[in-house]
């Protein structure tokens, strides 16, 4: 009877005992469900609010981008109606007009300007009015296609080189044409690298720079250089180089309606101009068909939105292909020698322009 009776009692706590857990698996379960439930309520809520905040982020983006498109197509605008201002076919005209542009926006605060002659050819010396290095010299070669330009308008950009590297800057007045077409300006560049050489500068003092045709310019006399077996400078610095004057390159077809500075007509009439019945894959009137090989490190920079910008990306390719140290920056919605303007990304290339001649100089 005992022996019934405890079996029946431990029968009984058994049972309550797995009532007892069959309750509590059950509280447990429902706990768990309640939880995951939040929790899947709070991942909803959470990636709805990262959807709101990545759709109101997304709008300002567009917005950012939206507003920084109108801002630069307001800027090219401005720009093509000062170059229209400037442009005119009467040559001298012109000539006279890019003057006073240097005169009015070159000259910056603690610059000074000093001038010579190299037997009759106009010279001006460029620095700042401080303390600064004279081991090293920029030659700067000018733009204006060979048919304009001068050291007075190319202070838009001398003044800004010389502040910049705190190194002075010599450049030079060439010969224009069509009063002087080639090989006059190559002529007057060579007397200018001879004159920084008689002055005791070696040529790995002198680092060349030039805009546009000045960019050709550069090159072709470095080429000059190299086939006379002279001593080449320590490197090139090259703005919107021109460097094909036989017009292959695909940017001026697409790039033809956003250059706000130049287009077909004003390149075909400076080539006839300068170059007149020549051979146009000639190294020294389009540089780019030349033998780069043993050339120093050079730095390119040109505006994406300009007609020359296959100059320099072919340039860029065949200095790659002859083994050149070479550096090529394309600035997004830019134009033709953007450094002379105002702008930002004016200041932030003169800046990469310093810290490329700072590093080659170390």
């Amino acid at each position: 009877m005992t022996g019934n009776r405890e079996k029946t009692e431990n029968g009984e706590k058994t049972e309550a005992r797995e009532k007892t857990e069959n309750k509590e698996m059950k509280e447990n379960k429902e706990k768990t469900e309640v939880r995951e439930k939040t929790e899947i309520g709070e991942m909803r809520e959470n990636e709805e609010k990262t959807e709101s905040r990545e759709k109101k982020t997304g709008k300002e983006k567009e917005t950012k981008i939206e507003k920084g498109e109108k801002r630069n197509q307001n800027l090219m605008h401005l720009i093509r109606r000062v170059h229209g201002l400037v442009e005119n076919t009467d040559i001298e005209k012109h000539r006279h007009s890019q003057d006073q542009i240097g005169a009015v926006l070159g000259s910056g605060r603690g610059i000074c300007y000093r001038e010579t002659f190299l037997e009759g050819m106009y010279g001006e010396w460029v620095g700042v009015d401080r303390a600064h290095t004279k081991k090293y010299v920029l030659l700067h070669c000018h733009g204006g296609g060979y048919s304009t330009g001068s050291s007075l308008y190319a202070r838009t950009l001398t003044s800004k080189l010389a502040s910049s590297t705190s190194m002075d800057v010599f450049c030079f007045d060439y010969r224009l044409a069509p009063e002087h077409p080639c090989p006059a300006a190559l002529e007057d560049a060579m007397k200018a690298w001879n004159y920084l050489m008689l002055l005791g500068y070696g040529a790995r003092d002198v680092i060349l720079t030039g805009d546009s045709a000045g960019g050709n310019l550069a090159l072709a006399l470095t080429l000059k250089l190299k086939e006379e077996g002279r001593l080449l400078p320590r490197g090139l610095v090259l703005m919107s180089p021109w460097t094909d004057l036989t017009s292959s390159g695909k940017s001026f077809e697409t790039k033809a309606e956003l250059d706000p500075v130049l287009d077909r007509a004003y390149i075909d009439r400076m080539v006839d101009a300068y170059a007149p019945g020549r051979d146009l894959k000639d190294p020294y009137i389009s540089p780019l068909f030349g033998n780069m090989e043993g050339f120093p490190p050079t730095y390119i920079q040109v505006g994406e939105n300009e007609i020359l910008l296959s100059d320099s990306m072919r340039l860029y390719q065949v200095f790659t292909e002859a083994g050149v140290p070479v550096k090529l920056d394309v600035y997004p919605g830019m134009w033709h020698v953007f450094q002379m303007s105002p702008v930002k990304a004016a200041r932030e290339a003169m800046d990469k322009n310093a810290q490329f001649i700072y590093d080659i100089c170390r």
